[in-house]
């Protein structure tokens, strides 16, 4: 499938991979604390090649279930969806509370898990191919578990290029050694800073339909760049 002599390149984003990654990076980098509130559509398009334009970013997450987590993400989703239409699409799985013991004290915890994510991702990927909706697969994402859709699609769709880029502080030697034996190699977004700061969105991002979402309190306050 072609556009104007062009590939279509399609992402695929891990959002808990992506968001905790982000979030990890800041405890020894703080320039990082101002990667929240990004065009993720502008940020993509900084990694494709000049053969190539961008058709759609799909952004894989859960809600969180706490209302100020919830609040934040809602914002920046939305505010994500105002910009790019229909260039950005959000596919949710869902989280569930999952009881943990410690095995010293026997103290048991609840923690929210994420289900569904991992799947969804796999079948939207080999549903694109199957298709032919694309040219261009980019995942997102370290996860080992997103291996065997990306072996398959190797294996039964050569003709698509993939891409593998892993968010800020995750690395899988397993990913990057298997695109490694297909002569490729991942991309690690901790060494292209800049493409996130020349991504980040107006502080305040309005609707057709009047409405404006803005970037949470707990973020602004972080912002030590100058933005355009």
């Amino acid at each position: 499938m072609e556009s104007d002599n062009k590939n279509l390149a399609t992402f695929y984003i891990d959002g808990f991979n992506f968001y905790y990654g982000i979030k990890r990076s800041i405890l020894t980098d703080k320039k990082w604390e101002n990667a929240y509130w990004i065009d993720i559509v502008k940020l993509c398009e900084g990694f494709i090649g000049p053969d190539e334009i961008l058709a759609k970013v799909i952004y894989f997450t859960a809600t969180p279930l706490s209302i100020g987590k919830s609040a934040r993400q809602s914002a920046f989703l939305n505010a994500n969806k105002a910009l790019n239409k229909d260039r950005f699409e959000i596919v949710r799985g869902k989280y569930l509370e999952k009881q943990y013991e410690c095995p010293s004290c026997k103290t048991k915890i609840s923690r929210p898990e994420e289900k569904k994510t991992d799947v969804n991702i796999s079948v939207r990927m080999i549903r694109d191919c199957i298709h032919r909706s694309t040219d261009s697969i980019t995942l997102i994402s370290a996860d080992t578990d997103l291996l065997p859709p990306l072996e398959l699609i190797k294996s039964d769709f050569p003709e698509i290029k993939l891409k593998v880029i892993f968010p800020p502080s995750n690395y899988s030697h397993d990913v990057a050694n298997t695109l490694q034996c297909w002569k490729s190699k991942v991309v690690l977004m901790k060494n292209n800073y800049k493409r996130f700061e020349n991504a980040v969105m107006p502080d305040n991002v309005p609707t057709e339909e009047g409405k404006i979402y803005s970037i949470p309190a707990e973020w602004k306050a972080k912002q030590f760049f100058q933005k355009f």
